[in-house]
C-alpha cells in the first residue's frame, strides 16, 4: 500500500471541519492527526508520509469532530497549564482561557510558603491539580456538588499522584451552603473558581449544548446566581491579603467586579480580559 503525505490528509481534514462549522478547523485537524499518530502537535513535520491505516484512522476521528463532538472527548484529555486531565461525557471540558486565571493565582502565591488553595466548582479538577503540580507544598482543596464531576476529578487526582504530584483533597459540597469549609475560615491564601456562569437561554455551540453538563455551564439570575455565592464564600475563607479569582461570562465585565467591590473586606478589584480582548475573569484581595 502506498504511503500518503500527511500534509494532504491535514488539508482535507481542515476542509471537512471548516464546512462543519468548527471554530478552529486547522488547529483541530492537526491535533487530531497528532492524536492518531501518538505524537505532540509540533512533531507532525517529522512525519511527512503516513500509511493508509493512519489516513483511515484520521478520517474516522475527523468525521466524529465534524459532528461537533468536542475535540477533547475524542482525544480523551484537556490541557490546563503544564498538565493534562482526562475528560469525557459528564464533566465540563476545561478551556484554554482559564489558564490565564491559573497563572494569576500562581503569581499571587509565588512567595508564600505552604499556601492553602481552594478550587470551587472544580469539575474535572484541572485547576486544583495544576496548582498542586506547580506548588507541591500547597494544601489544595477542590469542591464540587456533582457526583459525576467528582468521579472524573478523583480519577484525575489519582493519576496525578501516580505521576508524582502532591495529593489534593476533594470535597462534595455546594458553594451556596454558607457552612461550606467553615473550618478554613480566614485561612485560605487563594480561591479559584470557574463556576457555571452562562445566562440561561444563551445560544451556545453544539459542543457545549450537546456535551457539557447543563448545570456546569448555565446559571440563573443572568448567569450570576452561583457567582454571588462564590464571592460571599471567598470573602469568608480568605486570609488577610489572600486573593480570589472568578471566571465569568464576557457580558459580566462590569457586574462581577461590582459584586466583589460590594464586599467591604475585599479590595484591589481588577477585571481581566482573555487573549481575544473579552472580559474573562475578575480578581480581588482580602483587605
Amino acid at each position: 500500500m502506498k504511503r500518503q503525505p500527511l500534509r494532504l490528509a491535514i488539508v482535507e481534514a481542515t476542509r471537512i471541519l471548516e464546512e462543519a462549522g468548527v471554530a478552529s478547523p486547522r488547529v483541530d485537524a492537526e491535533l487530531l492527526a497528532a492524536h492518531v499518530l501518538g505524537v505532540e502537535r509540533d512533531r507532525l513535520p517529522l512525519t511527512p508520509l503516513v500509511d493508509p491505516p493512519v489516513v483511515d484512522a484520521m478520517r474516522e476521528v475527523v468525521t466524529r469532530r465534524a459532528k461537533r463532538i468536542p475535540l477533547q472527548h475524542i482525544t480523551g484529555t484537556a490541557a490546563m497549564g503544564p498538565i493534562s486531565v482526562d475528560v469525557g461525557p459528564g464533566v465540563f471540558v476545561p478551556r484554554p482561557e482559564t489558564e490565564l486565571m491559573l497563572q494569576w493565582g500562581l503569581d499571587l502565591i509565588q512567595r508564600r510558603e505552604d499556601p492553602v488553595v481552594v478550587d470551587l466548582c472544580t469539575g474535572s479538577g484541572a485547576l486544583a491539580l495544576a496548582v498542586a503540580h506547580a506548588r507541591p507544598d500547597a494544601r489544595v482543596y477542590a469542591i464540587d456538588n456533582d457526583p459525576s464531576a467528582l468521579a472524573w476529578a478523583r480519577r484525575n487526582a489519582d493519576a496525578r499522584v501516580a505521576a508524582g504530584d502532591t495529593p489534593i483533597t476533594l470535597y462534595s459540597g455546594d458553594v451556596t451552603d454558607n457552612r461550606l469549609l467553615a473550618d478554613l475560615d480566614g485561612m485560605v491564601d487563594l480561591v479559584l473558581c470557574n463556576p457555571p456562569y452562562v445566562p440561561e437561554g444563551t445560544t451556545v455551540p453544539p459542543e457545549v449544548a450537546d456535551h457539557d453538563p447543563y448545570q456546569a455551564v448555565f446559571a440563573a439570575g443572568d448567569g450570576l446566581a452561583i457567582i454571588r455565592s462564590v464571592v460571599a464564600l471567598a470573602a469568608r475563607l480568605l486570609v488577610i491579603d489572600g486573593g480570589v479569582a472568578i471566571e465569568h461570562d464576557d457580558t459580566h465585565g462590569e457586574a462581577v467586579p461590582a459584586l466583589l467591590s460590594a464586599r467591604k473586606v475585599l479590595s484591589r478589584v481588577v477585571g481581566h480580559t482573555d487573549l481575544a480582548g473579552r472580559a474573562r475573569f475578575a480578581t480581588a484581595r482580602r483587605g
